[in-house]
């Protein structure tokens, strides 16, 4: 079935088409009007800038498919956004964190690896046909794709698509799986992340120095607090997009090199691009945050960080495309079963530990949506925050092939295969 073509299909007109989005909702977001104030207090901010692009793409006005505005965005603009959120973060303090942090992202992996397993094994119990098949269409095959996808990123998903190479069609569908799921649990989480002091008291859990750190960052910003003039903003792009720039630069040496020299090392994602961009924007930004360039924070850093980052959370949205559901509902099913059982492993997890939401959330998103959306939820508590999202990330693509490859075996197994 041919699809059809957008509405829109100039990358120019869809981005001024965002950008009115975004000017729209932080218009309205800041109006004194009491309509507006009761809305949002329902309704976050962030996921208004997220979901309305998704049902622009939903409907056909945009195609976040072929837009190369994403593309531009994840690559341009996040990581000139996390180096101006890290450039005044306190590295100590994020250490200071505690062992929470970790152990939730540690969950999550679990919980992706025991959930695709869990997840086939009840569906397939309604549904006996969805254990069938033969060679490269057997459906466990494509769902360890999504679990490579799900624990570290896009490398670790072509590892498992090179490993038990599964059939074009059924990958394809894998793709609109991993993207809608995913997706779906990213607004959810940004929901959440405006209000997350119910969920902490349920847990009981103990948010100091997360918010210490959030003050500490606050009172620095106080400290230098100064009117932006136009030198300044132009120091501030020229920082953040000329790291962007180097990051660019090393990874295309860096890269390529491990990729010819060290083949083996591509199971940590080593010889991914868009990993080593992510890694020397973000260090570089903590290096910068023991020098005077800190003081750039004053000016607006981090609002300008959030600036690129809320087109980031557009583009995101723009891939959304909620009609997908209806083309094979039955591996939509298998995949919103998976994320139940990821979610439910991580809440049972930090009941037991007493770890705030922050933690499940961008824990969660750390393994599910990696480097390019881990910062969103983090920021979404905190702009200031926006920088652990980045460092569990990294670890997820370290971990994602193992993971992934466990996970494909036990799906084998359920399976028959």
């Amino acid at each position: 079935m041919e699809e059809q073509a957008p509405l829109l299909t100039n990358d120019a007109v869809v981005f001024g088409l965002l950008m009115a989005i975004l000017a729209i909702v932080f218009a309205t977001s800041a109006s004194s009007h009491s309509f507006w104030r009761k809305f949002y207090r329902v309704v976050p901010t962030v996921l208004l800038c997220y979901f309305i692009p998704a049902l622009f793409n939903s409907f056909g006005i945009i195609s976040g498919e072929s837009s190369k505005l994403y593309g531009m965005a994840s690559r341009y603009l996040l990581p000139a956004s996390l180096v101006l959120f890290t450039i005044s973060i306190d590295l100590k303090s994020i250490l200071r964190l505690g062992p929470k942090a970790i152990i939730m992202f540690l969950s999550g992996s679990l919980g992706i690896m025991l959930g695709g397993p869990l997840a086939l094994m009840t569906v397939g119990f309604f549904y006996p046909e969805i254990l069938g098949g033969s060679g490269p269409d057997e459906v466990w095959r494509g769902l360890s794709t999504i679990a490579g996808s799900w624990i570290g990123g896009g490398a670790n998903q072509t590892a498992m698509l090179k490993v038990y190479e599964p059939s074009a069609a059924l990958f394809s569908q894998m793709i609109a799986v991993d993207v809608l799921v995913a997706n779906l649990w990213m607004a959810f989480l940004l929901y959440w992340a405006a209000k997350p002091d119910k969920i902490d008291k349920f847990f009981k859990a103990d948010s100091t120095a997360i918010y210490q750190l959030r003050d500490k960052i606050e009172k620095l910003r106080a400290d230098i607090l100064k009117v932006p003039t136009l030198s300044d903003i132009m120091v501030i792009l020229g920082v953040g997009f000329g790291i962007t720039g180097i990051s660019h630069l090393m990874a295309d040496i860096i890269a390529p090199y491990i990729g010819e020299n060290y083949p083996g090392l591509e199971q940590y994602s080593l010889n991914s691009t868009f990993f080593w961009i992510v890694v020397i924007a973000t260090t570089a930004g903590l290096l910068l945050s023991f020098t005077k360039v800190r003081n750039l924070e004053g000016a607006g850093a981090s609002r300008m960080g959030s600036v690129l980052l809320y087109v980031l959370v557009a583009t995101v949205g723009m891939q959304m495309d909620l009609g997908a559901v209806f083309e094979n509902p039955i591996l939509f099913l298998i995949g919103i079963i998976w994320m139940f059982f990821h979610i439910l492993i991580m809440l049972i997890v930090a009941y037991i530990i007493k770890a705030p939401f922050f933690y499940v959330a961008v824990g969660s998103q750390a393994n599910v949506g990696g480097a390019a959306s881990a910062p969103i939820v983090a920021a979404a508590f905190d702009a200031s925050l926006a920088p652990v999202g980045v460092l569990l990330a990294v670890l997820g693509y370290a971990l994602g092939t193992y993971g992934a490859y466990i996970s494909g075996q036990m799906m084998q197994i359920v399976s028959g295969g």
